[in-house]
């Protein structure tokens, strides 16, 4: 009873002690996503994200509780969202034909797409193609995992070696990220320094590059797409 009680009690300062951590990746993840989402909900579910970190962890293994429970939390938040399923079947379809366009062009011509070229790859105008980008980007939950086109970094029971392994594949995955970035046209690779390094939001970009926010998003969405295309190929 002791021992239980001695637990609970340590399982519940860890909550305390962390819920403002729920809070802050909740609105950074909503900064990112579309105005139907609400903060509420993700605090809802990185809680429980936070609850079973608190639950499962385990000092002995090197990393400090804030970092275990941080991808707990943001995993959980994501989750929620997957299981709502609140993006279009038509954005999920249009999101793969965008990039496997870009990576044909690319192929044809040796060099990067073109807006114009993209768009009659894809069999639609410009200014239609333009829009499925904004509701791609609008609808993405836009983060670096997607480019990896994997979920592995929100397992973390993996055994101590499997995480050593982890880090080792995630750094090459960075490094060839940065170097996929630096193939990518100036205002694309631009754009994505500014959202992921500097943390600026898309009205933000448009005041520094004088475009419109809109423009900014089609920017975004076309450089996402670009890296899938290349990483695929790759």
């Amino acid at each position: 009873m002791i021992k239980a009680q001695g637990y609970y009690n340590n399982t519940a300062d860890l909550i305390e002690r962390h819920t403002q951590l729920v809070n802050k990746i909740a609105y950074h993840l909503l900064a990112r996503l579309p105005a139907s989402v609400l903060v509420d909900d993700l605090i809802q579910s990185g809680m429980i994200g936070l609850l079973e970190a608190a639950r499962n962890f385990d000092s002995s293994k090197g990393a400090s509780f804030e970092t275990f429970a941080g991808i707990r939390i943001r995993g959980a938040m994501l989750d929620e969202m997957r299981r709502g399923d609140w993006v279009p079947r038509s954005v999920h379809k249009n999101s793969r034909s965008i990039a496997m366009a870009i990576s044909e062009v690319e192929k044809m011509t040796g060099r990067d797409a073109k807006e114009a070229e993209i768009a009659d790859q894809l069999g639609v105008g410009l200014l239609e193609y333009q829009q499925m980008l904004r509701d791609v980007n609008c609808a993405k939950l836009v983060a670096y995992e997607d480019l990896n086109g994997s979920e592995d970094a929100m397992n973390t029971d993996s055994a101590p070696q499997d995480c050593i392994f982890h880090e080792v594949s995630e750094a090459q995955f960075s490094d060839k990220l940065v170097s996929m970035i630096k193939q990518l046209p100036e205002r694309e690779a631009l754009v994505l320094s500014l959202y992921y390094d500097e943390e600026l939001n898309l009205k933000e970009i448009g005041l520094v590059l004088e475009v419109s926010e809109s423009r900014v998003s089609q920017i975004h969405s076309q450089a996402l797409h670009r890296l899938k295309a290349k990483a695929q190929a790759a």
